[in-house]
């Protein structure tokens, strides 16, 4: 209940933070290590959609064919919603992210923000430059915070995030038994309410989801069909809660909120900066990043799938998303090959075309039960 209540009210815990003088920077994508701003005292909160938002002034400013996602961001900026925090921290994670800086400053002025250029290739020479931006990044956050960063207070950030990591992973084993201990929903709410909170406020709200879910008295019925959701970014629990309905258990994920941020920790290394750049640049698998054309690219997918004993694949792709959509062919083959169905929604994240949606996942569920 109080994951659900954070993830209702996300500005809620930040806009207190800020009233009592705490900083509090706004970040769209993981590629700026929270680690970082964590060190220095900040809140790293997570800019997230909302998807009952009218998108009407945001045309005055960017065009309409680019990523509906990052429109719906704007279009809060622009309409004064996410002035409690009056900051912005983006990266290279997509052309419509780095296209979004510079228009975001010009039209809301934020009082700081900060580019990280991070790289789209794994090769050496790439995590040799992004620790290069990331010591970038840690100096201009020094200069925001007007306080140093030791080392140590890098560790001590890199270790607290490592342990929430863990207990993440922690919740997803329960996800494993059949039924599930807990719905897709109600760990989508309790990941969104930890990218909103201090780190340490969310690793004790880990602990009570865990203790209570653990000892609930929670008897579902069975599904046959277990899924796993990938694709593009969502942090809203509205076609979770729509595949579950239509008979399935979704009991993992490929999704930036979701199991690319919390299945690998940051390495416990004597260069903390080096470590971040290699696990953000290699061990988080966005599609953004390019690790070649052979399919085997996917292979930490069907181990997910493995794992959680996954008989189908459901992909929702936002439109204009080029990463994701590029990549949604060969996955198709690979997933093929690997005897997984799959099914793609093209989406404008307003979810308008609900039902429509719903005919075509109910019709994948009955497929999928059905072996």
């Amino acid at each position: 209940a109080k994951a659900k209540e954070i993830y209702h009210n996300r500005n809620q815990r930040a806009t207190e933070l800020a009233t009592q003088g705490e900083k509090v920077i706004g970040y769209i994508c993981m590629f700026a290590p929270l680690e970082i701003m964590t060190a220095a005292d900040i809140l790293p909160y997570r800019i997230t959609g909302n998807r009952e938002e009218s998108i009407v002034t945001v045309d005055n400013y960017i065009e309409p064919y680019g990523c509906p996602y990052i429109r719906n961001l704007f279009e809060q900026a622009l309409k004064g919603k996410l002035d409690f925090q009056n900051s912005i921290v983006t990266s290279h994670s997509c052309d419509m992210v780095q296209r979004i800086y510079g228009v975001w400053i010009h039209c809301c002025q934020p009082d700081y923000h900060y580019f990280v250029n991070a790289p789209h290739t794994t090769a050496p020479w790439s995590r040799r430059f992004f620790k290069r931006e990331l010591a970038f990044f840690k100096e201009s956050i020094e200069t925001f915070s007007g306080k140093a960063i030791p080392e140590e207070a890098l560790h001590r950030a890199i270790d607290i995030h490592n342990q929430n990591r863990a207990l993440v992973r922690g919740l997803y084993e329960l996800r494993k038994q059949n039924p599930p201990r807990l719905t897709s929903s109600e760990m989508l709410q309790v990941l969104v309410a930890g990218s909103v909170i201090p780190a340490e406020e969310f690793k004790e709200l880990l602990h009570q989801v865990t203790q209570e879910v653990k000892t609930r008295n929670y008897q579902p019925q069975k599904k046959i069909a277990r899924l796993l959701l990938q694709g593009s970014i969502i942090d809203d629990t509205t076609l979770m809660n729509l595949v579950e309905e239509c008979g399935a258990d979704i009991v993992v994920d490929d999704i930036c909120i979701g199991t690319k941020s919390y299945w690998h920790d940051v390495a416990v290394d004597n260069d903390p900066l080096e470590a971040l750049a290699n696990h953000y640049l290699v061990d988080f698998n966005c599609p953004r990043t390019y690790r070649g054309t052979q399919l085997d690219r996917f292979s930490y997918i069907t181990d997910l799938a493995q794992e959680f004993n996954v008989n189908g694949v459901i992909a929702y792709i936002l439109s204009y998303c080029d990463s994701c959509k590029l990549d949604a062919p060969a996955l198709r083959r690979y997933l093929a090959q690997s005897g997984l169905p799959l099914l793609i929604i093209d989406d404008d994240y307003s979810l308008r075309n609900l039902e429509a949606i719903r005919i075509r996942v109910q019709a994948f569920t009955e497929m999928v039960s059905k072996g």
